[in-house]
């Protein structure tokens, strides 16, 4: 099987064909979701809440995402994978490199990192030195504190300019991929247009060109808070292989997320 690739994805964006992803912590689910044709495992700090139970990814170190993402790694073939930077692990270039460089070690072919227009410099020097970067705006979990809580971002005329003009920063300085989260759904089209690299969607709408959603999120057996742009692939199938086709088949048709999924402006 043909690894996925940035130039595998970016051919589904210019053709309009779309693609779904999954977040994956251990062996067992990532070779799983490998072989049902997940295009992007993402070893996502959610580990912190679904795997620790923490209230928030804060407590997660760039340890942990390496342990996780070599588990992830070791069992793949086809997707590909994207390891989360933890909170305050890229506070600055040098920093960022080192830990970038230990994800990377452990068998990542991207990192991830949530922020705007501050983080330019440092991803100029991450693509400088060989290491994919996916961005992420909108809702970005580690600044949870800073906004309140887990809330809708990107609402109103002037942060919706802010999230367009980041977007676009953020891709001149080289990210190859982004993460949109509990934004407007109309708001993450416009970006999805605006950019050439492809968008990846969470609480974002059915018009990125992807769509990603926590693993226990899209079974059905998150403990707690389950997000109300989530669904319950595992209830309508009975199956967790079926449950993850259904899950790929529904995101590749458009039919993921619907408008009780997504949020307006």
């Amino acid at each position: 099987m043909k690894k996925v690739s940035v130039a595998s994805l970016l051919k589904k964006k210019q053709e309009g064909q779309k693609f779904a992803t999954l977040t994956a912590y251990d062996a067992s689910f990532a070779k799983l979701f490998d072989d049902c044709g997940i295009d992007l495992i993402l070893i996502g700090d959610s580990l912190g809440m679904v795997l620790q139970g923490e209230s928030s990814t804060l407590p997660v170190t760039v340890e942990q995402v390496a342990y996780h993402t070599r588990c992830v790694a070791s069992s793949t073939q086809r997707t590909m994978v994207v390891a989360d930077m933890p909170f305050m692990s890229y506070a600055t270039p040098e920093q960022t490199y080192e830990n970038a460089a230990e994800l990377m070690r452990a068998g990542a072919n991207m990192v991830k990192m949530e922020g705007g227009e501050w983080l330019c410099e440092t991803i100029q020097g991450l693509v400088d030195r060989g290491v994919p970067v996916c961005g992420h705006l909108g809702l970005t979990p580690q600044s949870v504190n800073v906004f309140g809580g887990f809330k809708i971002q990107g609402r109103g005329d002037a942060a919706a300019r802010q999230l367009i003009n980041s977007a676009m920063e953020l891709e001149k300085a080289g990210i190859q991929l982004l993460v949109l989260e509990c934004i407007p759904a109309p708001l993450a089209k416009r970006v999805a247009r605006s950019l050439t690299i492809p968008v990846i969607g969470i609480g974002a709408g059915k018009d990125t060109d992807g769509q990603i959603l926590v693993m226990q999120d899209m079974l059905g057996i998150t403990a707690g808070y389950v997000p109300s742009f989530s669904k319950n692939y595992l209830a309508a199938t009975g199956d967790i292989r079926e449950a993850v086709k259904l899950y790929i088949d529904e995101v590749e048709q458009g039919l993921f997320p619907a408008a009780e999924q997504s949020f307006d402006e």
